[in-house]
């Protein structure tokens, strides 16, 4: 609906590929189903998009979404699809009778409208409440200012990147150190735009190590510049990219059609 050039065929083949990085990162199948708008047909969830539906005015889209006269009626139409999952009914093979589960979204800031919809509409549906955890964007290699693109590979690091890639992406990204070692010595680096201390805020699991890396870059008479920052950084991230590879190198389209099979699955819940 947003890409005039993305075409359905296309749209469904992106979804089985995102399925596989999803799989990739180690979801269990006995307790995981992943569907896509096209291929998920319960009469149930298309029938709570029709309520979600009649209780959204036009103008009520309009406000939440800033839709206006140029864009396709498919926009319009998509919010009550993307809310429609927040309810338990929407899924009758997983959660029979139990219209009470509540449901938690993880979610990026940019869903946030449809889901506020999602609550606002809840209650007159007869069902709780959808709970949201909202996660932060990464920013663009470049600075905080920016945001990542597709049309613009240089702005973030890729699950296909090479360790070639990584490196030369992280060594060309903004940094808050100092020009000079003797100025770092004396100012230490400004954390608030540099980019690759950021991301190692996200990536490094150990904050003890993030931590010694905050003083000893941030604060004055630190011991590591901005180059050893990218180094670390470097290595964390191609780490974590191999791993992703080797992972999703190994599922199948057998196992794609595992996860996005519709069937019970009474271990969900355990």
């Amino acid at each position: 609906m947003w890409r005039k050039d993305l075409t359905v065929e296309e749209s469904k083949r992106l979804a089985r590929e995102n399925t596989k990085d999803i799989i990739a990162c180690g979801f269990d199948v006995t307790k995981t189903f992943i569907f896509s708008d096209f291929g998920y047909n319960e009469p149930a969830f298309r029938e709570n998009v029709a309520e979600i539906s009649k209780r959204v005015t036009l103008n009520q889209v309009i406000g939440i979404f800033g839709f206006s006269g140029e864009d396709n009626i498919g926009k319009i139409a998509f919010p009550p699809v993307q809310a429609a999952p927040s309810f338990p009914s929407s899924f009758p093979h997983l959660f029979p009778g139990m219209d009470n589960l509540r449901c938690l979204i993880p979610c990026a800031i940019d869903q946030d409208p449809y889901f506020r919809m999602a609550r606002d509409v809840a209650p007159r549906l007869g069902y709780n409440k959808p709970a949201l955890i909202e996660s932060s964007f990464f920013p663009a290699l470049q600075g905080f200012s920016g945001k990542m693109s597709a049309s613009d590979p240089s702005s973030a690091i890729y699950l296909t990147d090479t360790a070639k890639d990584i490196k030369e992406k992280i060594n060309s990204a903004l940094s808050g150190g100092q020009k000079l070692s003797v100025e770092q010595k004396e100012h230490g680096a400004n954390l608030e735009v540099d980019v690759p201390f950021k991301y190692l805020s996200f990536f490094l699991n150990d904050d003890s190590e993030l931590e010694h890396i905050r003083k000893e870059y941030g604060e004055p008479g630190g011991r590591i510049q901005s180059g050893g920052v990218k180094k670390r950084l470097t290595e964390v991230l191609t780490e974590i990219v191999e791993r992703h590879r080797k992972a999703r190198a190994a599922v199948t389209e057998e196992m794609v059609d595992a996860f996005m099979d519709a069937r019970p699955l009474p271990s969900m819940l355990e």
